[in-house]
């Protein structure tokens, strides 16, 4: 927490430090939750909101969980998609507390995980990399670049 906000006498505000929204950031929310309000006043309008807002928020979850097992923002974009999601509805926002609630769990235990046991989840996550881009037939690719016709490197997804 920031500390000289704590200390400030003239903090009266009940949350914590940083939890505290500028003035700016929260005219901007003001906006667009009369922004929301205005489109729920109208049945039709309300219905093509939450559709457009559902297959959009549906595509960026998807997105993430086929990017978990590969390094980079997974698990961020999953968590984007359900929060996407939870403005409209409610089942999302409990799943989304329910996955950062075991993903966090998983990342506690992992770290409390020997060399050994760590290491075999990187190798899994390296395996998992490599067969992906065998698969999509990047090693061919790259070999062809190379002078490189060895047919292990074809994908078996993409021989001719």
């Amino acid at each position: 927490m920031n500390e000289t906000a704590e200390s400030d006498p003239r903090n009266t505000s009940t949350e914590p430090a940083d939890r505290q929204h500028t003035p700016r950031l929260h005219a901007i929310r003001e906006r667009l939750r009369a922004f929301r309000e205005r489109i729920r006043r109208k049945p039709g309008l309300n219905t093509s909101y939450r559709i457009a807002l559902g297959v959009f928020g549906t595509f960026v979850l998807v997105a993430g969980i086929l990017m978990i097992p590969y390094p980079g923002p997974g698990w961020l974009v999953v968590f984007a998609g359900l929060g996407i999601l939870a403005t409209e509805f409610h089942w999302a926002h409990r799943v989304n507390t329910f996955a950062k609630r075991h993903y966090q769990r998983w990342v506690r235990w992992l770290g409390r995980q020997h060399l050994a046991t760590k290491l075999a989840v990187m190798g899994a996550t390296c395996l998992v990399v490599l067969t992906t881009l065998w698969m999509l037939g990047v090693f061919n690719t790259v070999g062809g670049w190379l002078g490189l016709h060895w047919n292990w490197l074809a994908s078996p997804l993409f021989r001719s």
